[in-house]
């Protein structure tokens, strides 16, 4: 699908019909509004290359990069963005493709940063494609939405079905230690994500909207008392799946933890979904980081080095 017909779906979200004033500044998805990146990854004389690199500005990769000690065939790609965080307005476009047997570890530099905002909304599009036998890691670092933001993120996944995808999406409920209005003080953040196999078979969907105003947001059930949020997707052959599920716990201790997550199967033999939640961003990063090294174990015989990302 062609990028303005992806601009113009997202537009009609529900959420979004209260947000479509044009800011004054500069007009929504207007020129230097659109960042873009595409990269591709492919095996080579036997080790995974980033072979396919387009970038537009306010989104930047350099080069892959291999040093991860224990996975030392595995390229590694950071994505900058040179914008110092998302505005009203903004459109973004990531799409990233690993072709058969090939591996790659893609996450950001930083956190995803939602400026505040007084026009209009922020939108994302990702498209990931895993072909046959291939392993991905996806793993970008936290969604901050700040004050009277509104964001978007709408992923498609198309997996082989002998593919691993290993895909997070974390969030803060805003700048905590900024300001007490910022806790939950966003307008809109709204997260979708499809997967499907290469037959257009829809596997399963899902979405995580939150909306200003909503009081239930603070139950329980939902998010009292913690400030940090993590939905992990593992897409994995059923028998992966199986040895990773037997070996995760449930952390679930009574009391108030720091951290709390479980992990559930998906639907139609996809794979398994790692949910935590945490007072700080560090005790949910611990948590992800416990499935992830499961994943890569069972999914490559590999694990993770002592001290890697997010230590």
């Amino acid at each position: 699908m062609a990028l303005h017909e992806q601009l113009a779906r997202i537009d009609r979200y529900r959420e979004l019909a209260g947000f479509q004033t044009e800011p004054a500044q500069m007009r929504a998805a207007g020129p230097g509004k659109i960042g873009e990146l595409r990269l591709g990854f492919s095996l080579r004389d036997g080790r995974s290359v980033l072979h396919d690199l387009y970038r537009v500005a306010p989104l930047l990769v350099q080069q892959a990069l291999y040093w991860d000690e224990a996975m030392p065939e595995l390229p590694i790609v950071s994505v900058i963005s040179v914008g110092g965080g998302i505005l009203q307005g903004d459109r973004y476009h990531i799409a990233i493709d690993v072709a058969e047997g090939a591996s790659a570890h893609v996450t950001s530099q930083g956190a995803n940063r939602i400026h505040q905002m007084d026009a209009n909304y922020a939108s994302q599009h990702q498209e990931i494609r895993a072909a046959a036998g291939s392993y991905l890691e996806f793993l970008p670092n936290f969604t901050i939405p700040y004050r009277t933001s509104r964001f978007v993120s709408e992923t498609e996944i198309t997996a082989d079905e002998t593919a691993t995808v290993l895909y997070a999406e974390m969030a803060m409920t805003g700048r905590k230690h900024h300001h007490a209005l910022e806790r939950f003080g966003f307008d809109l953040l709204s997260m979708r994500v499809r997967a499907r196999r290469p037959d257009g078979r829809l596997l399963f969907a899902e979405k995580l909207l939150i909306e200003q105003g909503n009081d239930t947001l603070d139950l329980p059930a939902v998010a009292r008392g913690y400030d940090a949020f993590a939905n992990v997707l593992c897409l994995t052959p059923p028998e992966t799946a199986a040895r990773i599920d037997e070996r995760m716990t449930i952390n679930a201790a009574p009391g108030h933890p720091r951290a709390m997550s479980g992990v559930s199967r998906l639907p139609n033999g996809a794979g398994l979904m790692f949910r935590a939640v945490g007072v700080e961003s560090y005790d949910v990063r611990a948590e992800v980081k416990r499935f992830w090294t499961v994943v890569r174990e069972e999914a490559r015989g590999r694990t993770l080095p002592d001290d890697f990302l997010w230590q």
